[in-house]
């Protein structure tokens, strides 16, 4: 298969995959790879099967291919290529939770000699770098790459990436307990793909929906949170989005959770586990159990919420993810205190305590703990956080934790 040949497969591939179908792309493409000995063709419908395979939740599928993809940039002997490569490897890795394996083909693609794909792609690899570190709750160091990503999406005027940074700024947020922001900036993803998104795929309005969800779940907006996650299920069932199908399940237990419908909870979680185990998101299934947890406890039914304690902590801790065995260790104590097992009671209490200097979730000027209620903090531009009241109160000048001047307002 010539080089001309090799291009209108791959533009009938990607007619196919647009038109959601799905399948019949993948056989188009994985014909090209048989078949032709254009070694740029090759490495572009590889780039296709990589993205592809990543929707659709097929993620060793993914880092299979992802894998051949730099055996190929290498026989091009091209920089551009081979940061490309090495991004779609970090990507791959981030999707199966192997978050350190994700920041080091990152800080690859950040060493590579300049490119011309470095411009485009500069942002692309912050933001993975920073899902990452928030994979392994490294808080700091998470804003601060969501905040190099946001640089270049304004510098390069890059909507899309902007709108995906976003929402994993929604995430952040969401997770460190200032609600008001959880919603912003989905809120603003989701201006973004009404605004520019015209000619976008359906997955950007899927993905701003998604996390609103989230949001207002945790504002107790349960009626808005039940609309928005409908929405982006919808989306996710017609575009066969399995990763984003099981976080819609999550959030749609987590509301009836909330509303204290735990007949209507129970299966959800059932469902989203079954997807999560599915497609190898293993931290999607610690959140799923700790949601079981606590519906367990609701029921008082102890010992069935400690052994989803059990097997969520051993996940967390395989991923790395020290904010998920914090809370575990905090629902423990809780379960521990009331049984008055004391010496077990010290034991969860003593790693929660570990684990809040792990994540620095606390406030360097009042040290009170960061996440464990619902707050307004506030970003320095060294990408510490601090409770904004006690920035307010103290009109501090350099950064508490690290000393560097605080005078310019943090991006977030």
């Amino acid at each position: 298969m010539g080089q001309d040949q090799t291009k209108q497969q791959i533009a009938k591939g990607l007619q196919l995959y647009q038109s959601n179908q799905t399948e019949k792309a993948l056989q188009v493409w994985t014909k090209v790879l048989e078949k032709s000995s254009d070694l740029v063709g090759r490495f572009r419908v590889l780039g296709c099967l990589v993205t592809a395979h990543s929707e659709m939740g097929r993620y060793k599928e993914m880092l299979k291919f992802a894998v051949v993809q730099i055996d190929t940039a290498r026989e091009l002997e091209d920089a551009d290529f081979l940061l490309e490569s090495y991004l779609n490897l970090a990507r791959s890795n981030e999707k199966l939770c192997e978050f350190h394996k994700t920041i080091s083909y990152c800080k690859t693609c950040l060493g590579l000699p300049g490119t011309r794909a470095a411009t485009q792609l500069g942002g692309q690899v912050s933001l993975s770098m920073g899902n990452a570190f928030l994979g392994l709750s490294l808080f700091q160091k998470a804003l601060e790459s969501f905040e190099k990503a946001l640089r270049y999406a304004h510098n390069n005027d890059d909507t899309m990436l902007e709108c995906r940074v976003c929402c994993s700024l929604g995430s952040f947020y969401a997770q460190v307990k200032d609600y008001e922001k959880a919603l912003f900036f989905p809120c603003k993803a989701a201006e973004l793909v009404n605004d520019y998104g015209k000619g976008w795929s359906l997955k950007y309005r899927a993905m701003s929906q998604y996390h609103m969800a989230v949001a207002y779940r945790l504002l107790g907006h349960l009626g808005s949170a039940m609309e928005c996650c409908e929405e982006s299920m919808k989306i996710a069932l017609q575009h066969g989005d399995r990763p984003l199908q099981a976080l819609c399940l999550l959030c749609f237990a987590d509301i009836h959770r909330s509303r204290g419908d735990l007949e209507t909870a129970f299966p959800r979680y059932d469902s989203a586990m079954s997807i999560m185990t599915e497609i190898g998101n293993r931290l999607g299934q610690v959140q799923v159990l700790l949601g079981v947890a606590k519906c367990w406890v609701a029921r008082k039914a102890l010992d069935k919420a400690l052994d989803a304690i059990e097997r969520a902590q051993d996940l967390a801790e395989e991923v790395g993810n020290k904010l998920g065995q914090l809370k575990l260790h905090c629902l423990s104590e809780s379960i521990y205190r009331s049984r008055g097992l004391q010496r077990e009671l010290r034991a969860h209490v003593v790693r929660f305590h570990e684990c809040v200097e792990e994540t620095e979730l606390y406030c360097g000027l009042c040290g009170e703990s960061i996440g464990e209620k619902n707050s307004r903090l506030q970003a320095l531009p060294c990408s510490h956080i601090f409770h904004l009241r006690c920035l307010q109160n103290n009109g501090t000048r350099s950064c508490p934790n690290c000393h560097r001047s605080s005078m310019k307002p943090g991006f977030v």
